[in-house]
């Protein structure tokens, strides 16, 4: 599995990105955030994700950090969802957006993407809800009371922390923290919060 690559960007496409490896080319589609820290001839990484078909043998997924490759990951994970458009709505919207438009199950937003339907934005809202759901909603045994916040308006910018992979417990820590720092509306406390952690 290739899961990183650190070389220079030979050249790009509209979609695509050749990065030079020690004398190796590897054709990676990019997300626009990975693309935004790409320049000709500069050196550049991205985080990767290799999937092997029997259509169209190995294609290479380019992501600009860990964050955006797991919610790239979370998103693929949906029925009806390719790497293609994976890599559609993380172009369209980056990791906080999404995940606040997941917590907020914003079908609106999300089928805004081009190519994404209601139908199939109803259901990444559905199943990535479920599975942050699954998780515990209360605090740990023995964890202090601060963990997790008191007021319930606090829930959805948690969920969409847990949605991009961090504990309940660091989310309503972070949320906390945010909010004391002044931050207000949902993204606002994600992109405060996720500075936090």
């Amino acid at each position: 599995m290739i899961g990183y690559l650190k070389g220079k960007l030979l050249y790009s496409t509209a979609e695509t990105a050749v990065i030079d490896v020690n004398g190796v080319g590897y054709e990676t589609y990019c997300s626009a955030s990975a693309f935004s820290k790409m320049a000709p001839g500069g050196t550049c990484e991205v985080y990767t994700y290799l999937q092997i078909s029997e259509q169209n043998g190995a294609t290479l997924y380019g992501f600009s950090s860990l964050e955006e490759k797991n919610m790239f990951l979370k998103l693929i994970s949906v029925s009806g969802v390719g790497p293609k458009m994976g890599i559609a709505v993380l172009s369209a919207m980056d990791c906080s957006s999404l995940a606040a438009a997941i917590a907020t199950q914003d079908v609106k937003r999300l089928s805004s993407v081009k190519g994404l339907g209601k139908k199939t934005a109803e259901r990444i809202i559905l199943e990535l809800r479920e599975k942050v759901g699954a998780l515990p909603r209360s605090a740990p045994s023995g964890a202090p009371a601060a963990a997790v916040p008191a007021a319930e308006g606090d829930e959805d910018a948690i969920v969409a922390l847990q949605t991009l992979g961090f504990t309940r417990a660091e989310s309503a820590r972070a949320v906390a923290a945010a909010k004391s720092a002044g931050a207000e509306g949902i993204e606002q406390i994600i992109m405060q919060a996720l500075r936090t952690m």
